[in-house]
C-alpha cells in the first residue's frame, strides 16, 4: 500500500463545487475525501489551504465552525493552513490606459487571496524532500500550482504526482499536463456526498459541538 500526502486548495475546491451544485455539499470532510478518492492507498496527512472570507461576518462564522469541526473530526492527521485577502486597487488598464473609475470618480476596489498558494507549493515540495509519502496529490485545477509539481518531480524524481480536478473542470490544462507522468481524476458527485460529515461535530476533547450551517443544507 503507498502512502499518500494530499494537498487540498480550499477555494478552487469550494468554487467547484458552488458553480456545479451550490452550497449542497460544503459540510465536506477533506479526509474522508481523500480517502474515498485513493481508497488503495494509506492517508497519512491532508493539508487543507484557505483564507478567511471578507466582509460577511456569517460567512467568517461559519467558515470557523466548518474548520473547527473538520480538525475536531480529523485530529493530527489534518493540517489547516490560514492565508489571508488584502485589498488592491484595479488599476488603469495596461493597454488602452483607460481608469477603472465609475461615474463619480471612485476607483474600483477588490481583493485577492494571498499566502495559500505559495503555502500549499512549499509544502508539498518540502514533504516530497522529507519523505512524508511517497505519493503526492493535488486538489486544484489551478495552473499556477505547475511550478510545484515540477520541483517535486526535481527534488524526488520517483514520487507519483497525482491531481484531483474539482467539480466543473471538464480537462486537465495543458499547463499542468506539462510536468509529465501526472496522474488525473476528476471528484463525481458521488464522492462529495459521501464525504459529508455529520450535521453535528463533537469534539471528543474539548465537548464543543460544531453544527452544519442552515445555509449549507
Amino acid at each position: 500500500m503507498a502512502s499518500l500526502a494530499a494537498y487540498i486548495d480550499g477555494f478552487n475546491l469550494y468554487y467547484g463545487m458552488k458553480s456545479k451544485y451550490r452550497r449542497k455539499y460544503m459540510w465536506l470532510d477533506p479526509v474522508d475525501l481523500i480517502r474515498l478518492l485513493r481508497p488503495k492507498d494509506d492517508v497519512v496527512l491532508v493539508r487543507y489551504f484557505t483564507a478567511l472570507v471578507r466582509n460577511d461576518a456569517e460567512g467568517v462564522h461559519n467558515q470557523l465552525g466548518y474548520l473547527d469541526a473538520m480538525r475536531a473530526r480529523n485530529g493530527s492527521r489534518l493540517d489547516v493552513h490560514l492565508g489571508r485577502f488584502k485589498d488592491r486597487t484595479i488599476r488603469a488598464c495596461r493597454r488602452c490606459g483607460a481608469p477603472y473609475r465609475c461615474g463619480c470618480g471612485l476607483e474600483y476596489r477588490s481583493h485577492e487571496e494571498k499566502e495559500t498558494d505559495v503555502a500549499l507549493g512549499a509544502m508539498m515540495v518540502a514533504d516530497a524532500a522529507l519523505g512524508v509519502s511517497d505519493t503526492s496529490l493535488l486538489v486544484s485545477a489551478d495552473t499556477d500550482m505547475r511550478p510545484a509539481l515540477q520541483a517535486v518531480r526535481l527534488v524526488v524524481p520517483g514520487q507519483r504526482l497525482y491531481v484531483g480536478m474539482p467539480p466543473g473542470n471538464t480537462k486537465l490544462s495543458r499547463h499542468l499536463l506539462s510536468v509529465g507522468n501526472l496522474g488525473h481524476f476528476f471528484i463525481r458527485e458521488s464522492v462529495l456526498r459521501s464525504a459529508q460529515m455529520p450535521a453535528v461535530v463533537q469534539d471528543a476533547t474539548t465537548g464543543r459541538t460544531f453544527q452544519r450551517p442552515d445555509k449549507w443544507r
